[in-house]
């Protein structure tokens, strides 16, 4: 009877890391972004009188400022144009460049605060996140073994 090589089995990332370390790691990072993402606020100044676009002026006096609500005027004949017409370039130029105006102006409005939290539960989400994220990247590098 031949003697056989018993496969070396392999860990995360074909390596032959610690596959205990990689599920540790992820568990820890998921748990830590979780609550880091959970203590952010987001909120946006978008509406209709809030002025998206300035043009000409300086600061917040002067120029003119086009509304959220004026973008929305393009859009209208920009649809209605290509009701008209559905192979019209300019009508569906005409809506899709409010649309991204739009998206833009929605996006560009968010603002993005952390909550009020204690020092200690900073330290143990940043432990969480971090401290999972090392372990994770340890478990995808070769551990060197006594064994050949």
């Amino acid at each position: 009877m031949e003697n056989f090589k018993k496969p070396k089995i392999k860990g995360a990332g074909g390596t032959e890391g610690g596959l205990g370390s990689f599920f540790l790691g992820l568990f820890m990072m998921g748990v830590g972004f979780y609550m880091l993402l959970n203590k952010i606020v987001v909120t946006s100044g978008f509406g209709l009188g809030y002025s998206l676009y300035r043009f000409g002026g300086t600061g917040t006096s002067g120029g003119f400022g086009m509304t959220t609500g004026m973008i929305f005027i393009p859009m209208i004949f920009g649809i209605a144009w290509i009701f008209y017409n559905a192979k019209s370039v300019w009508g569906w130029m005409l809506t899709l460049t409010s649309l991204a105006a739009m998206i833009f102006g929605v996006i560009s409005s968010l603002k993005i605060r952390m909550v009020t939290m204690s020092s200690f539960d900073l330290i143990v989400i940043l432990i969480l996140a971090f401290g999972g994220l090392g372990f994770f990247l340890r478990s995808l590098k070769k551990i060197n073994s006594l064994e050949d």
